[in-house]
């Protein structure tokens, strides 16, 4: 049979009814205008995956049920699957519905959970146990669910919900035994760099070993704030990948549509089949397809910019921000996020167009003069620099250079005459004199925590988001200032390390990359070795004075983090290539450091996941407060150094 399908990526918000509804309402007209007879929706993109805790709540599942209702007559003549939750005899789970022509067929519901990194479906929901099925009462009527495929119209096809599809037994599941047609694969796949490679894999196996073809629909955007989701669309062949899409796309939905030719095959009676005898494709498709171009494989270096644009713009309209502060010191950090403010502002007015952009950014001021992407980047950044004593022209001319080129609002900040009233208050306070040889982090830490305030007040004056520049590297040994330079609604950068920025910056500052504009002003930045620049001038402060070569740090913090290695099997691959009284210098630093400032981590702002090794402890990297900081293990190598 000839069959054409529809996979849909949306960039949908938790618990946004009107706007999910009106999403999915949209792309499915525009899959029927298309011809497609079989659509595919992403996996809990009627509610949105990250409702969190609000999925433990009955009238969400109530809300959810009034949706489909209203969904049900724009599927007339098409069959549609969307996800969705639901609530079988007291229990949540996480389920896909299938409906033909208006009418419900029956609920698939997800196997096998997610339950690592930043995934907790354990919490909400229950796994559906294999080749089993049972009925749910839904709008008045009794539908099937379960482990369920489905035969009608001469198709036969089945599920794959996300996580069914990493599990090392998904060739176990009836999907061959009922000789599936088709596999459909509604996902929420949290985007990582590099991840694509393992996806498609799993994708071009799936089709392999289930001898079918493989439809894959994912989640776009910005969703719910810390997770960004990709968008991707793929669709295999027997072992072969026949279409793969553009992804972190800044488009409310895309519709990916392709004809199929579906060869017979033997049908056989099986458990958990849901067979609709009567219905038959009365749609057929009109006119030849036209499709989004195939992409390369993108960078790591590309991957990010993307992903980090993407993440921007959803959070900056999602919570209603006319623009960003940031308070560009003339680092490396502060630079990224300059940088890639500019690179959003960049991508929406090249890839959505002008119209599109005054449309969506309807409710910031004076949007309607905006006339090119860098009078879009002045509407959208205010970049602030601030100096006090210890700060220096080199720092100074980065900030202004950068935010020049890039056509940023810049403001000049004098703070010295604030530290000096701090520093005169504490003196007395104490009754002594502050000096640099009892005092030094308390003076240095009074700098960075005096630059909030002012920047604090631009973002509420202007109500725009305040930007925070903390890298992951920093986070981990909390080289950082609490209230200083981690203060801000959103952080970045949190989830990336500082050798891949260092590199980064350095990229773009030279090559065009996902076609914007190189950013030539960052030479300022790049030529400089990253600096506080919190001690007095002439002391020349450099950040891996003050911790260790960074190479080494994201080393050890690779090492204990995300492999889970005990300081003795990290001292040994560090004595590799090391000397053993620096490696354990370091090591020391590092477990000392990561376990007295745990407590920072808990409190810094809102971070994007950008790859599989977050130290963010809400989503990730779980981490006791207070602990014995490794003393024992650091004590036996000590000693064994000695001797």
């Amino acid at each position: 049979m000839n069959l054409r399908v529809s996979a849909i990526s949306l960039n949908q918000t938790a618990l946004d009814w009107q706007g999910n509804f009106q999403r999915i309402s949209d792309s499915l007209n525009e899959a029927r205008r298309q011809g497609s007879q079989l659509i595919l929706f992403p996996e809990m993109s009627l509610c949105g995956y990250g409702c969190e805790d609000v999925l433990l709540a009955d009238h969400l599942y109530e809300r959810c049920e009034q949706l489909i209702d209203q969904l049900l007559p724009l599927t007339k003549g098409l069959a549609c699957a969307i996800g969705l939750p639901l609530k079988i005899e007291g229990l949540n789970y996480n389920s896909s519905v299938l409906i033909i022509d208006g009418v419900i067929q029956g609920f698939y519901c997800k196997k096998h959970l997610a339950n690592d990194g930043l995934h907790y479906e354990h919490r909400w929901f229950e796994p559906w146990p294999s080749a089993t099925s049972s009925t749910i009462h839904f709008l008045g009527a009794d539908y099937p669910a379960g482990d369920l495929s489905f035969d009608f119209a001469g198709l036969r096809c089945g599920f794959e919900v996300c996580q069914d599809a990493w599990v090392d037994s998904r060739y176990e599941s009836l999907l061959s035994e009922n000789k599936v047609d088709l596999i459909l694969n509604p996902s929420a796949s949290h985007f990582a760099l590099r991840k694509q490679f393992a996806r498609r894999e799993l994708i071009i196996e799936g089709s392999r070993q289930f001898k079918c073809h493989y439809l894959y629909a994912n989640l776009n955007g910005n969703e719910s704030g810390r997770v960004i989701y990709d968008g991707a669309v793929m669709l295999a062949k027997e072992g072969e990948l026949i279409y793969e899409s553009e992804r972190l796309d800044l488009d409310p939905w895309r519709v990916h549509s392709f004809d199929l030719v579906i060869e017979p095959k033997e049908k056989i009676e099986s458990v958990c089949l849901v067979k609709n005898t009567d219905f038959t494709f009365t749609q057929q498709p009109k006119s030849p397809l036209t499709q989004y171009p195939s992409p390369k494989d993108l960078s790591e270096h590309e991957e990010f910019l993307l992903a980090e644009t993407l993440g921007l713009y959803d959070y900056m309209r999602k919570c209603w921000s006319k623009g960003f502060i940031l308070s560009l010191s003339g680092g490396v950090d502060s630079a990224v996020c300059a940088s890639l403010v500019d690179f959003m502002a960049q991508r929406l007015w090249n890839e959505l167009g002008a119209e599109a952009v005054k449309k969506n950014l309807f409710y910031i001021d004076g949007i309607e003069a905006i006339v090119s992407a860098r009078s879009l980047t002045q509407k959208l950044l205010m970049c602030v620099y601030q100096a006090s004593i210890n700060s220096g022209p080199v720092t100074e001319q980065a900030a202004e250079q950068l935010s020049r080129e890039i056509h940023a609002e810049y403001r000049f900040f004098d703070i010295e005459p604030l530290l000096k009233a701090y520093r005169g208050l504490a003196a007395g306070a104490l009754g002594r004199e502050l000096s640099w040889e009892k005092d030094d982090l308390a003076l240095q830490n009074i700098q960075a925590r005096g630059r909030a305030p002012g920047v604090w007040m631009l973002a509420n004056l202007t109500g725009s988001l305040l930007l925070t520049t903390s890298n992951r590297s920093e986070a981990a040994v909390g080289y950082a200032t609490m209230d200083g330079d981690t203060c801000g609604g959103l952080s970045p950068l949190a989830g990336i390390g500082k050798i891949f920025l260092r590199q980064w910056l350095r990229v773009v500052e030279k090559e065009s990359l996902c076609g914007v504009e190189p950013i030539s002003a960052l030479s300022y930045v790049n030529k400089q070795e990253p600096t506080a620049e919190l001690r007095p001038p002439g002391e020349e402060q450099k950040d891996e004075e003050d911790l260790m070569p960074y190479e080494i740090l994201d080393q050890i913090q690779k090492l204990a983090i995300r492999d889970r290695m005990s300081p003795r099997q990290i001292f040994e691959i560090l004595c590799d290539k090391h000397p053993a009284d620096s490696s354990f210098a370091w090591l020391e630093r590092f477990f000392v450091l990561w376990s007295r400032n745990q407590w920072k981590r808990e409190r810094y702002a809102p971070a994007f996941h950008l790859d599989d090794e977050s130290l963010d402890p809400k989503t990730w990297c779980r981490f006791p407060i207070l602990s014995g900081s490794f003393k024992v293990e650091l004590a036996e190598i000590k000693s064994s150094l000695n001797t």
